[in-house]
């Protein structure tokens, strides 16, 4: 079979890898001048920094399946990521935890003690079915908290008030009754030792993978193939001729500091008046390197133009509403399985990605097509 890939990066990559491995002539193609998609990564000739260049990726997964295939393509570091947030003139650690909650409230609380303080005389618990993402926060840790460590944060990352997301968006709610400062809490995590695109430089290793830079793929193309993976926007598969999905994207000012400047990876803001959501300095996602010079990254959120690149579906109502005539005309495509962030318009972490694509190539060689979704998008 010839099969055509739309887009280099992990969904492309990976259901390209095995289907080349099957047999298949695996042809990639990818508007930019680089592979790996948003999780691109660059040395900085000046620092000797790897600098994620669409903005940081951290590795983190449950799936020992997943886990296994990544590092059976570069070597994975231990990493654990720390977040801190500065907030009322003070830096805290996140996700709000015990030590979190003593500094904020000046107490020397105890895990039992401290839950029973949230709960008792912080948490909102009037809010008996939380609707808004506002609802849902302070339903379980309170104003107090909420405004500090939420509030402003997400009005820049989102654009909108709270009140106005819904309560899904804050599914977990991030907050601990131990010292654990962890970001997150799968099994495994870590960081590929030399960056994420050479990972992906090595799954596209294969002799029946031919791969296309700065090439823009137009839907006259696809007769050409036996079938598609198409991880571009889904909306544009059909040319936006519904209009257009509503993205959030980030813009990054980018600086240079002699030294360390902020002694951790990531720095939120959490208040409104300080413009930008978060620092990031980027050598420090690779600990075990050394390096004097640093590079820093100021991050913007606002929505996404035609010209941008897409990071965050905002799956609000009208682009549900949109999403699903674009799925049902989608659904009676043949010939062509969308796939990725992008392709099914949903936010996907990296190892969600990688599982998905190896489920989707399983499914192609087991029965020669899939649907028009590995996931449903609604």
């Amino acid at each position: 079979m010839n099969i055509l890939c739309v887009g280099a990066g992990l969904s492309g990559a990976v259901i390209g890898r095995k289907l080349a491995e099957a047999g298949h002539a695996v042809t990639i193609v990818d508007a930019r001048s680089h592979i790996a998609g948003n999780c691109h990564t660059e040395r900085d000739d000046d620092t000797g920094v790897m600098v994620h260049i669409y903005g940081p990726h951290i590795f983190h997964t449950d799936d020992k399946e997943v886990w296994e295939y990544v590092n059976a393509f570069t070597r994975f570091m231990p990493y654990k990521n720390r977040v801190k947030t500065t907030s009322q003139g003070q830096v805290f650690s996140l996700p709000v935890n015990l030590h979190t909650i003593n500094q904020f409230f000046g107490r020397t609380m105890r895990p039992d003690e401290a839950r029973a303080f949230i709960t008792q005389e912080q948490a909102d618990t009037s809010i008996t079915d939380p609707q808004t993402f506002e609802e849902q926060a302070m339903r379980f840790v309170g104003r107090d908290l909420y405004e500090a460590f939420f509030k402003g944060y997400t009005i820049k990352q989102w654009g909108v008030q709270p009140s106005e997301l819904p309560a899904s968006i804050l599914k977990r709610l991030p907050v601990r009754f131990n010292y654990d400062d962890n970001y997150f809490f799968h099994k495994y995590q870590g960081m590929p030792e030399n960056g994420y695109t050479e990972m992906v430089a090595a799954i596209l290793d294969h002799p029946k993978i031919t791969v296309h830079l700065e090439t823009r793929f137009s839907r006259d193309q696809a007769a050409q193939y036996d079938h598609v993976f198409y991880s571009g926007p889904l909306d544009g598969w059909f040319d936006y001729d519904l209009g257009r999905l509503g993205y959030r994207t980030l813009d990054f000012e980018r600086f240079t500091y002699e030294g360390d400047y902020q002694g951790c990876a990531v720095m939120n803001y959490g208040e409104e008046s300080v413009p930008f959501t978060r620092i990031t300095e980027h050598k420090h996602f690779a600990p075990w390197e050394s390096h004097e010079g640093s590079v820093c990254y100021r991050e913007f959120s606002r929505l996404c133009q035609p010209e941008d690149i897409p990071y965050y579906p905002i799956r609000q109502v009208r682009e549900k509403a949109l999403l699903a005539d674009y799925v049902t005309r989608a659904e009676a495509e043949t010939g062509v399985t969308f796939v990725g962030r992008l392709g099914t318009y949903r936010y996907l972490d990296m190892d969600v990605t990688i599982r998905e694509a190896l489920d989707t190539a399983d499914l192609y060689l087991a029965q020669g097509r899939t649907p028009a979704f590995a996931s449903a998008p609604l």
